[in-house]
């Protein structure tokens, strides 16, 4: 009997637990992910049709927004901003 009432504890925390760290990785994060993905997408299409930078520069903003976006798809979204901020920061050095 005492072991019966120990699993259900232990489901019952366990559950308690998982529901905790559910959205632990926002943080009030999430509009600064998806503004910044916006803003480095918008960036490095200004960047391409005013002919500024290196292409190779292009190609790393683009793949670090291409890595953010996946990023945000998964909720980790202080990465994702984090790669946007990074993006922007290519793009913006041939301003």
């Amino acid at each position: 009997m005492k072991q019966h009432h120990l699993s259900k504890i232990l489901a019952i925390g366990t559950m308690v637990f998982l529901s905790g760290c559910m959205d632990a990785g926002d943080r009030g994060l999430g509009p600064s992910c998806q503004s910044g993905v916006v803003a480095a997408e918008r960036a490095l299409g200004n960047a391409k049709a005013n002919n500024l930078g290196r292409a190779i520069d292009w190609a790393k903003a683009a793949g670090l927004i291409a890595a953010a976006r996946t990023q945000q798809q998964f909720s980790e979204y202080q990465n994702c901003a984090l790669k946007a901020a990074k993006a922007r920061e290519i793009i913006g050095r041939h301003k």
